[in-house]
């Protein structure tokens, strides 16, 4: 829980950052527990979850911006979300691979990036 708590309040906090890196599992804690919240808010009432979804629009881009960053890729890639289907499929792959070793374009891992809370699986 605490994982999934760091994850949430690190995307949050950096809702329109869309430099540096994002790890692996920050990502997927964030779009789980996005998931998890617009689905119990769409059951409730289907405006909330609406206006929810619209609300988390920008630290959902920017934080797959990151992620895609930390790969070594272009936040741009993001756009294959228009094509249903085969690019669903690519970038979820893209957003699946683990992460450069060490610095790339985007700058250092996200462990080694001072003053973030990045999430490392098992602690």
């Amino acid at each position: 829980m605490d994982e999934i708590q760091k994850a949430v309040k690190t995307c949050l906090t950096k809702y329109a950052d869309f430099n540096g890196r994002a790890a692996r599992p920050e990502f997927w804690w964030f779009v789980l527990a996005l998931v998890v919240v617009s689905t119990i808010l769409n059951a409730v009432v289907a405006v909330l979850g609406m206006l929810f979804s619209l609300a988390t629009l920008v630290p959902s881009l920017s934080a797959g911006a990151r992620r895609l960053h930390d790969t070594g890729k272009t936040g741009w890639l993001q756009l294959l979300w228009i094509i249903p289907v085969l690019g669903w499929a690519v970038l979820i792959y893209l957003l699946a691979q683990p992460g450069e070793a060490g610095a790339n374009k985007y700058g250092p891992p996200p462990e080694e990036q001072p003053g973030t809370a990045a999430v490392v699986p098992g602690q």
